[in-house]
């Protein structure tokens, strides 16, 4: 790792940000430190400090979305979007902690009781990534605050900016700075969290590829929590349509938004083979309209640039490698500028590769794939070792519920895009997905853990079977 770690601005290449990458043990010493006291803490208060919280992120909102603009390359109006998730979810995680963790007392027999309690892990680390610098993180340590726990957040190298100041704002808000700890890094840093033993547990969004590695690597702590939100391959499904007009602008929406940088992006389009000619029409020609610029441009651009330039040619290699296998671009992914990492929306029939990838395009690319029957529909939305959105436009409702129980995926959509998940329900895939730690409202789940109590108001035992008589002599 550098001496100090840069941040550019994907849309110029200026430097935003620099700063020398923490240490590990340190951080989650001073969590350790400050963690006792806040779990001490009444849930009311620090369902308030968060709140405080929220309004602090309120009025530095148009900062907040400009600096997230610069340093992700998103469209300023995204940027600002995000900026009012991240706002929303103090009361969306108030909301799950009474609904998903309530104290709950049962009369029992004899005067006794039966509660069931809820406690804080104690620290948790959060490993953030850099689509949602702000959002995504923010998703996972507003519930752990508010269930008691002290958190030390890393976010992605390519985001640091970012993910300072989400800090600089609990912190503003009241939360005290040992409970929420900033580690800035890289990949070494977050390794180093990870295998941090005074960690009670480890909260991580991002790529299958790490999701697995952590999976190996907690497989002998089965103490401490591990909840994973990973990748998908998602499959969008069109059939039979009515209006073809918007079924294009849904496919294009989950294809492309965010330069398909979202992990419930529709990755693979499939129709009924021989119907495909008027959607496909229509998606061209949203493709050929849609403005891909810098962030504050005018008019406001449907999409910015991939994070970086090792993304772009990533994408670009993949891009490629399906052309080689037999691959039929419809629009091309194309580089306007050699030195940024802008790609245009691109489209390519796969119908005929050989031996295709199952693999997450992190991009703005959109597989086709055509098939004969409604079966084979399906047979090919399960053809992926991830499990994460799915959707279904146009169909009976007879087919959707068909849809709906053989598709394996956490988000099951009908006449909606893949992506844009709401918040107030669990968010969460299958297969190499996730771990079946679902987070958005059902985040509160893993950031405490029940504790069943039976208690009596005196003390009453005794011992009725398996004693001798004391009144009998032996022989």
């Amino acid at each position: 790792m550098p001496e100090q770690l840069i941040s550019t601005e994907p849309a110029t290449g200026k430097q935003l940000w620099a700063g020398p990458p923490g240490e590990a043990g340190a951080e989650v010493a001073a969590a350790r430190a400050a963690a006792a006291e806040w779990a001490r803490r009444s849930p009311s208060y620090r369902m308030e400090t968060l709140r405080r919280f929220a309004n602090v992120v309120r009025k530095k909102e148009q900062a907040f979305a400009t600096l997230i603009a610069r340093e992700t390359g998103k469209p300023f109006w995204e940027a600002q979007t995000e900026v009012g998730a991240v706002v929303n979810k103090v009361e969306i995680s108030i909301n799950a902690f009474a609904e998903r963790t309530p104290k709950r007392t049962v009369e029992a027999a004899m005067g006794n009781k039966v509660i069931v309690q809820h406690k804080p892990h104690g620290v948790l680390a959060v490993l953030g990534p850099y689509n949602f610098p702000a959002h995504l993180p923010n998703g996972h340590i507003v519930p752990a605050l508010i269930a008691g726990n002290a958190v030390v957040f890393k976010p992605s190298e390519k985001t640091p900016a970012t993910g300072e100041f989400l800090v600089r704002c609990y912190h503003e808000a009241g939360v005290p700075k040992g409970v929420v700890r900033l580690l800035v890094g890289g990949p070494d840093e977050g390794r180093a969290l990870a295998e941090q033993a005074d960690i009670d547990g480890l909260l991580f969004t991002g790529s299958a590829r790490a999701g697995m590695a952590l999976h190996k690597q907690f497989a002998e702590t089965p103490h401490k929590i591990l909840a994973l939100e990973l990748g998908g391959n998602n499959p969008m499904v069109v059939w039979n349509a009515k209006d073809i007009e918007a079924a294009a602008a849904i496919v294009a929406q989950s294809g492309y938004l965010s330069a398909g940088q979202r992990c419930t992006a529709a990755r693979r389009l499939i129709v009924e083979d021989g119907k495909q000619g008027p959607l496909l029409d229509a998606l061209t020609a949203l493709i050929d309209r849609m403005i891909v610029d810098e962030p504050f441009a005018e008019p406001p651009p449907f999409m910015g640039p991939v994070i970086d330039n090792a993304a772009a040619d990533h994408l670009q290699e993949q891009w490629v490698e399906l052309m080689i296998r037999g691959g039929k671009p419809i629009r091309r992914l194309d580089r306007p500028f050699e030195d940024r990492p802008y790609l245009t929306p691109a489209l390519i029939d796969v119908t005929d590769v050989r031996d295709r990838p199952d693999e997450e395009l992190f991009g703005p690319v959109i597989q086709l794939i055509r098939v004969k029957s409604f079966d084979d529909a399906i047979a090919e939305a399960n053809n992926t070792r991830f499990g994460l959105a799915a959707s279904l436009l146009g169909g009976s409702p007879e087919q959707f519920e068909r849809f709906w129980s053989e598709v394996r995926a956490g988000v099951i959509n009908w006449n909606k895009p893949t992506n844009g998940a709401p918040s107030n329900a669990p968010f969460g895939g299958v297969g190499l997905s996730g771990n079946h730690r679902p987070s958005a409202f059902y985040a509160a789940d893993y950031c405490a853990y029940p504790v069943t109590s039976v208690q009596g108001t005196s003390i009453r035992g005794g011992i009725a079977q398996g004693l001798r008589d004391p009144n009998m002599q032996e022989d």
